[in-house]
């Protein structure tokens, strides 16, 4: 009763709130108190988190390339001389034995990778503005526009802050509605000991070197104002002002993971060069036109029940007892391709643990590169809401690891090809680290891999295939060509030594590694056909493919984690890594082993509904491929659980914050991305024979459309659907390739010509 009455009130407060423009926005009536509260914006290079505080505003900013650490091989010289010793402790079941040597001869030197670094913060104060009304500060998704207003005294201020990927800067543009009303003071700060603030008329520069590490950074304001500007005790002082912009950009000396001789004032000065001349009307003009020609491509709509005139932490708190905000989902859907616009762009690094937001000097597992799930999780709504740009960074991170990857294949092996274990930092580590019980996973070279064949069978794009992912996957086949080994009980090719993530210790065979090596190998014999090459290594690639470990039913009626029969069915675990092959993978599909489908189904029960925020993502994403679509629902209710609320309820378990970021907790920003691809996933499968309309519907969703989702084929879909059932689809061929639609119990197919759109209504009757 008490939580309905709690409910009632929120939705009473806000029946007077004045309705958004748009229901795309996240929206606050008061400043953010924490950094999860705080509202991100990003240009793939530069992010920042906007606290929109009226006395005193704090802009907490990153550049993506400041890291502790320099340039260094990671590798273990000669680990490969233990290897041998290491499987036979295995296969005697030595386990502890095995994970003793391991951990004093074959794990990276050193030990532990390197951590993502916050860069500083930026200050405004605003004397005599401690009373205020009609405060509102909102974060535009269609427009990429972070936006802060209230009134003080008499006069109306507005704040709107971007983040121009154009122009590579930030913009804060502030503005009054009576002359001379605006004045203020504007300052940096960083947390790390090394700094220094210099302030030099209307320009200010705050330099700072990472703690016994090999990167130095310098980020720079200039102020431009109709008022007057000076600086005093190192801040910037504005008086008597209707309007200003502040620029802030910062750099590095950063170059590449093997060089740190760029020169970040050259960067500075070289970025506020080509704004000379330029307005904020000029920026941000061209920051919404580069913005929108991403996020425009794809809408998604499931009606709404007027909830977007509550504040969006509001919405949250109500969710748990008040599940029905369809909108809510679809805001959430199209803020994960906003954070992955914001943090992923051509030429930048990838998303991170953290995107490429962070607070803290030593973030929550480093902010790195967790390849063992969080990396590639980060990318999966990518290619199907049509961001297939963002990924070039991801491809990139790749091409790095695979150079770095040789050595420790050569070293920890001694075989040809390339290998990455479960995490990467900046400067490209390959080895295993942290623990043996969970570092020496083999398997990050082939699950990143699928990301390239994955781009190619959405795209169609046989040059990309050529030249770009051919090379990579055939050397990351090539390892596990050579890597696997007889298992003296079975006689299969398995994967050892290696580890289920996380979950179980050093081991031989796990599931996951085997699903993930045989679809490599099945992607590598189909890109050598497509490409007519390389024949007698997919010939081999096929032998080796038919002689892996096979997945398998255990005594529960379980897919088994492992070789061995010993799961446990009261294991709640986070990580679910044997059924890698139902998704992302299609190892396991309900076209040709339904009875391996249900085995999973099992493997889910087990492990129960709750878990940390990425585990919930992946696991919508599970339960749409098992076509059971209010399953998936009931983890979307769990994900967007409020934490951070004093409400021991939710501080257990994953969940979202003010922000909406996802919480593990602490923040990981994977399940922002998940969770939206679980959404599609519901929606639209593509990874079976025919492309699947609105597979895995919830009951909870019976009404919405989609526009510009991508399937694989070279497709672009469009459809709607009323009361649960399709109104119409239409398609659009990117590749002029053969089409395979079915829905429900129908299904048709028909020849393409590129760039063509086919119209079908909801019967699958041509239009």
């Amino acid at each position: 009763m008490r939580r309905l009455l709690i409910v009632a009130a929120i939705l009473l407060a806000s029946s007077c709130s004045k309705k958004q423009e748009n229901n795309l926005t996240l929206w606050y009536n008061k400043p953010a108190e924490k950094w999860t509260e705080a509202l991100p914006v990003g240009n793939g290079r530069l992010g920042a988190m906007v606290f929109g505080g009226v006395e005193r505003e704090q802009i907490q900013f990153n550049e993506e390339t400041l890291w502790t650490g320099g340039p260094h091989d990671y590798s273990h010289k000669g680990a490969y001389k233990y290897l041998n010793e290491i499987r036979q402790l295995l296969f005697a079941g030595k386990q502890k034995e095995a994970e003793l040597l391991a951990t004093k001869e074959f794990m990276s030197e050193p030990l532990r990778q390197m951590d993502y670094q916050p860069f500083g913060d930026l200050y405004i104060e605003f004397p005599g503005h401690e009373k205020y009304t009609g405060y509102k500060r909102q974060l535009d998704l269609e427009k990429a526009l972070c936006s802060t207003s209230y009134q003080a005294n008499g006069v109306n201020y507005r704040r709107e802050m971007l983040a121009s990927n154009p122009d590579q800067v930030f913009a804060i543009h502030l503005t009054a509605d009576k002359s001379k009303a605006l004045s203020f003071s504007i300052y940096m700060d960083s947390e790390h000991d090394e700094k220094s603030v210099v302030s030099a008329g209307n320009i200010q520069t705050l330099n700072i070197a990472v703690k016994d590490g090999a990167l130095k950074g310098i980020a720079q304001i200039k102020v431009e104002s109709d008022g007057q500007i000076s600086d005093v005790n190192n801040k910037i002082i504005v008086a008597d002002a209707k309007s200003a912009t502040i620029w802030l950009t910062a750099s590095t000396n950063f170059k590449n993971y093997n060089d740190v001789s760029n020169d970040p004032l050259a960067s500075v000065e070289n970025t506020f060069e080509n704004l000379t001349g330029k307005s904020f009307d000029d920026v941000k003009e061209r920051h919404i036109s580069d913005y929108q020609s991403l996020f425009n491509r794809f809408t998604i709509d499931f009606g709404t029940n007027g909830r977007d005139t509550i504040p969006t932490n509001n919405r949250l708190k109500m969710f748990p007892d008040s599940p029905d905000d369809p909108q809510l989902i679809a805001l959430y859907t199209q803020y994960g391709r906003y954070l992955l616009i914001s943090s992923s762009r051509p030429g930048t690094q990838p998303a991170n643990l953290q995107g490429i937001w962070n607070k803290d000097l030593a973030p929550a597992w480093g902010s790195k590169y967790t390849d063992n799930i969080n990396t590639e999780m980060n990318y999966w709504p990518a290619e199907v809401t049509n961001l297939s740009e963002c990924t070039e960074p991801l491809f990139s991170l790749i091409k790095d690891c695979s150079e770095t990857g040789a050595i420790v294949a050569r070293e920890h092996y001694n075989l040809h090809g390339w290998v990455l274990h479960h995490n990467t930092d900046l400067w490209r580590g390959a080895a295993p680290i942290n623990a043996s019980n969970h570092g020496i996973w083999v398997s990050g070279s082939g699950w990143l891999s699928s990301h390239l064949w994955e781009h190619y069978l959405y795209t169609q794009d046989v040059g990309f295939l050529r030249n770009s992912a051919w090379p990579l996957m055939k050397g990351a086949a090539l390892f596990y060509s050579e890597f696997l080994t007889v298992d003296p009980e079975s006689g299969f090719l398995i994967s050892t030594p290696s580890n289920s993530p996380e979950n179980g210790g050093l081991v031989a065979g796990p599931t996951m590694d085997h699903q993930i090596i045989r679809s490599l190998f099945k992607a590598c014999i189909l890109a050598s056909e497509i490409l007519d090459t390389d024949k007698e290594f997919a010939a081999m690639l096929k032998i080796k493919a038919d002689s892996i470990a096979p997945n398998m039913i255990g005594q529960y009626g379980q897919l088994q984690e492992w070789m061995q029969d010993v799961d446990n069915p009261d294991n709640k675990h986070r990580h679910v890594s044997h059924l890698w092959g139902i998704h992302p993978g299609s190892d396991i599909n309900w076209d040709s082993g339904p009875e391996y489908m249900e085995a999973a189904r099992q493997s889910l029960i087990f492990r129960g509904d709750d878990a940390t925020g990425w585990s919930l993502a992946w696991k919508i994403n599970f339960w749409a491929r098992l076509r059971d679509g209010d399953h998936a629902y009931e983890l979307i209710k769990l994900l967007f659980r409020p934490i951070g609320i004093n409400d021991i309820r939710y501080e257990k378990g994953g969940g979202s914050y003010p922000n909406l970021f996802d919480g593990h907790p602490p923040f990981q920003i994977d399940g922002n991305f998940g969770a939206p691809a679980g959404i599609i996933e519901m929606l639209m499968q593509s990874h079976l024979s025919a492309i699947d309309i609105l597979p895995a519907l919830p009951s909870a969703l019976p009404d919405g459309k989609i526009a510009g989702v991508c399937a694989r084929g070279g497709f672009e879909l469009s459809y709607s659907w009323n009361d649960n059932k399709l109104n119409g689809v239409e398609v659009l061929s990117k590749a002029g390739k053969p089409c395979r639609i079915r829905y429900k119990d129908k299904t048709i197919e028909f020849e393409t010509v590129k760039g063509e759109s086919y119209k079908f209504d909801g019967e699958l009757k041509r239009i």
